[in-house]
């Protein structure tokens, strides 16, 4: 249906996947121009978690956005999605937004990706998990 649309479709169409894999050749030989956006490196994943924790969030003073920057190969929306989540969970509770709240989110994150929870992962900070 989509390509039948966009054969009669006269003016500028932009369309986006995470999915490109799944993309039917004849498709993707329709469509004039294909950008990549590679996942994002840990300083630039530090970044958007910086920028994703608003300055006038309350931090607790364990968080440690380098760590998870460095261990989590995230997407900038999905680390939206955890400091986010993380923020809810820690105005559940009351207080800053600590490191047991983000990590619990970064869980969260990787259930709905399909992604194992491995200790490694977590490393010192696994035993929040249980909290």
């Amino acid at each position: 249906y989509l390509l039948q649309r966009l054969e009669t479709y006269d003016g500028v169409a932009i369309l986006t996947t995470n999915l490109r894999g799944s993309l039917d050749e004849a498709f993707l030989r329709r469509l004039d121009f294909g950008i990549d956006f590679p996942m994002p490196e840990e300083a630039e994943r530090l970044r958007i978690w910086q920028l994703s924790l608003p300055t006038a969030a309350p931090l607790a003073d364990d968080v440690d956005l380098e760590f998870l920057a460095r261990k989590f190969r995230l997407s900038g929306g999905h680390i939206r999605n955890i400091a986010l989540a993380g923020a809810f969970l820690a105005a559940q509770s009351g207080g800053p937004i600590g490191m047991g709240d983000l990590v619990r989110a970064c869980r969260r994150e990787y259930q709905k990706l399909g992604k194992l929870i491995r200790e490694a992962d977590f490393e010192k900070y696994y035993a929040l998990l249980k909290e």
